[in-house]
């Protein structure tokens, strides 16, 4: 028998969470959710292709689907709790849940945004993707390319609460780490960490040469408020202050859309939201790994020899 699909994990995981007010480690909850399932020795050993449990993998994405309709959360890196608004949905619906409840979590918030502040300006606006009942008339290869997007919109959020979680200085180096792999500086050792007090608002200052005469200014914040045009200004005084011209914003949340208008007003400024910086992590293989799909597509030329 295979593993039930993540939608018929989503209720376990909700009542296991309702009896953990203070929240449960995710290992915890993904051996609830197994044990609520009945899952046999059999089921618990199957993997998927990454070599990852298909039931905990089943019951992260059952976990996803009930952050993103805000009935849970995540407390610290790998423990997982309720809302207020979960602990609540659960008090008007105590009973077991029908397959068309089960089938609104799974499928109604699979498109909302997490941890978007509303009064920031989004950077790097996409397209939104199909609707979930379009997938069902769609090729197999649109079907892949939503599938790669849901994963990495997934794995996004995962980095941006990892990110809100470390501290300070480690988020300074996770920020200059990115830079590097980015191409700025030969060697790591070209990206310095200056951070603690009296920095002056530089976080970091990358040397672009061996001899140091042309630099680079980073500033890193892990914030969870919205950037305004006050902090940019300041920064800005900064660079002047060091004679640079060139200098990188970089923050976990985002930046009003007077922040952003400064930015384009002066010269030598760039900013990376959280968006834009989770995504820099994965497109870099920055505090992620990737796993090779291989899709087989016919070669009509070799039959035509």
């Amino acid at each position: 028998m295979s593993v039930p699909t993540y939608d018929q994990f989503i209720e376990p995981v909700l009542r296991f969470l309702a009896t953990k007010p203070e929240g449960a480690l995710a290992r915890d909850v993904q051996d609830a959710a197994a044990d609520i399932l009945n899952l046999n020795e059999e089921q618990r050993a199957e993997t998927i292709a990454s070599g990852q449990l298909v039931y905990k993998n089943r019951t992260g994405w059952a976990h996803d689907r009930l952050k993103r309709a805000g009935l849970s959360h995540s407390l610290s890196r790998g423990k997982w709790c309720l809302t207020a608004k979960g602990i609540d949905w659960l008090k008007q619906h105590p009973n077991p849940l029908t397959a068309a409840e089960v089938e609104h979590l799974a499928l109604a918030y699979s498109n909302v945004k997490l941890q978007q502040n509303s009064d920031a300006v989004d950077l790097d606006p996409v397209t939104e993707p199909l609707l979930t009942e379009a997938m069902l008339t769609n090729s197999p290869d649109d079907r892949l390319e939503q599938s790669i997007k849901e994963i990495r919109d997934a794995v996004a959020t995962e980095l941006l609460e990892n990110l809100s979680q470390v501290s300070p200085g480690r988020f300074e180096v996770i920020v200059l780490d990115v830079l590097h792999r980015l191409g700025y500086g030969g060697h790591r050792d070209d990206l310095k960490r200056v951070g603690g007090n009296g920095d002056a608002g530089i976080d970091g200052v990358i040397s672009l040469d061996k001899l140091g005469l042309e630099k680079v200014y980073v500033q890193a914040k892990r914030w969870q408020n919205t950037v305004g045009r006050p902090e940019l200004h300041a920064f800005y005084g900064a660079l002047v202050g060091q004679k640079a011209k060139r200098g990188v914003f970089i923050t976990t949340s985002g930046f009003t859309k007077h922040a952003v208008a400064y930015a384009q007003s002066v010269e030598g400024m760039v900013l990376i939201d959280g968006n834009r910086l989770v995504h820099l992590m994965m497109d870099n293989e920055v505090g992620v790994s990737s796993t090779l799909v291989k899709v087989p597509k016919l070669d009509s030329d070799y039959f035509d020899q």
